[in-house]
């Protein structure tokens, strides 16, 4: 298994996780706010030193690639495109929603091969970055942002259980009312999640440009205009 340095920016968790032998081998979070600009480069630093300690080379770098944080996305991009170049190695680009589906998987009882998943990372308001999974990751619903109302993802509830997950459940939670709409809260996008895909990629080698490679934003940047003094 190859060992690749993973990093996840997109939410308002900042993390680095070591992956390799098909375990994590060390892992740098945050969890508090949106620090990334803050808290990544000691991470990084973190884990290429638990890289040297234990005599693993670093034969890729792995980034979570959106939807999520205009900002955090850049910035994780950024640095990973930073040490790709650097240490001279591949760039993997993970979907942000894809981590979440894995975590559920991974790590919740009563998965099984009928599972499905709605991962949602919160945009602005009632809108969310959303889609649908089945436990092969394949898309039931295509990644989209979309307006939650009474009446979304109903052709999956009226099918059987839908599990979502990310840090627009909350308000996904005040509108959707269907006795097959399964919310968990508390789970957010982080690097340890993404041994699996980012192995998948190395192993398929699916890489991305270092140089031209650009987060999926699924929608154009949108400031906020200051408030007056």
């Amino acid at each position: 298994m190859a060992n690749i340095l993973n990093i996840e920016t997109s939410t308002e968790a900042c993390s680095v996780a070591l992956t390799g032998d098909c375990s994590v081998l060390a892992n740098f979070e945050d969890r508090a706010g949106r620090k990334h600009a803050e808290k990544l480069g000691g991470f990084v630093e973190s884990a290429l030193a638990a890289a040297k300690e234990q005599d693993r080379k670093i034969e890729a770098v792995s980034v979570s690639i959106g939807p999520g944080s205009y900002t955090g996305l850049r910035i994780g991009l950024s640095m990973a495109k930073g040490l790709a170049y650097s240490l001279n190695v591949p760039l993997i680009g993970v979907p942000t929603l894809q981590i979440l589906a894995t975590n559920v998987m991974f790590n919740h009882h009563g998965i099984n091969l009928q599972s499905r998943f709605a991962p949602m990372i919160d945009a602005r308001r009632m809108e969310v970055y959303t889609c649908v999974l089945d436990m092969w990751l394949k898309e039931l619903m295509t990644v989209q942002p979309q307006i939650l109302t009474e009446e979304s993802y109903r052709e999956f509830l009226n099918e059987g259980p839908l599990l979502f997950m990310g840090n627009g459940v909350e308000k996904a939670r005040t509108v959707i009312n269907h006795p097959n709409a399964i919310f968990l809260d508390g789970i957010q996008p982080l690097a340890a999640d993404m041994l699996a895909l980012s192995e998948k990629a190395f192993r398929e080698q699916n890489f991305l440009d270092v140089a031209y490679s650009t987060p999926e934003y699924l929608k154009e940047f949108q400031g906020t205009k200051p408030k007056k003094i």
